[in-house]
């Protein structure tokens, strides 16, 4: 059975738990089960890349890495932010890009999000992954760094 893969904090803020995030999608795990990131409101924030992989999709609010053909990361900043057409995004990388966990991809500015009337909360998510595949590497409700392990997939 192969290694479980460390999936990286994208953000500094306090986790959350899936289904405490306010987007039925998200909240209902939907498109996979993950855990989710309420950021640090100080300033423009670098997202990086929670695997190592590819970019496959990358927009100003989301971003999804693919290490193999069963491990593909999305991260979104925010919810309801790709209303905001980009502005106050900045990208750091392309599609087809080959990264490593921590390479910053998006920088962004998540107090402006949340002034702007829109959650800046950060779903990091397994697409496609089993119910039961997560071990969480951080609490619901403990202060995570940009960077460091916040679950595992089995």
């Amino acid at each position: 059975m192969p290694a479980p893969l460390t999936v990286l904090a994208p953000v500094t803020g306090v986790v959350r738990a899936m289904a405490d995030v306010p987007d039925p999608v998200f909240g209902a795990e939907l498109v996979g089960p993950g855990m989710a990131i309420d950021p640090a409101r100080d300033g423009v924030v670098e997202a990086i890349a929670p695997i190592d992989g590819t970019i496959v999709k990358l927009h100003p609010h989301a971003f999804v890495v693919t290490s193999d053909a069963e491990h593909s990361a999305l991260v979104h900043l925010g919810l309801d932010t790709v209303q905001l057409g980009g502005a106050g995004f900045t990208l750091h990388a392309h599609e087809g890009d080959v990264v490593t966990a921590g390479d910053v991809v998006v920088s962004w500015d998540p107090a402006a999000v949340e002034a702007g009337g829109r959650s800046p909360i950060c779903p990091v998510v397994a697409l496609d992954g089993k119910p039961g595949c997560l071990t969480p590497l951080v609490g619901v409700g403990e202060a995570v760094r940009t960077g460091e392990a916040l679950f595992e997939w089995s």
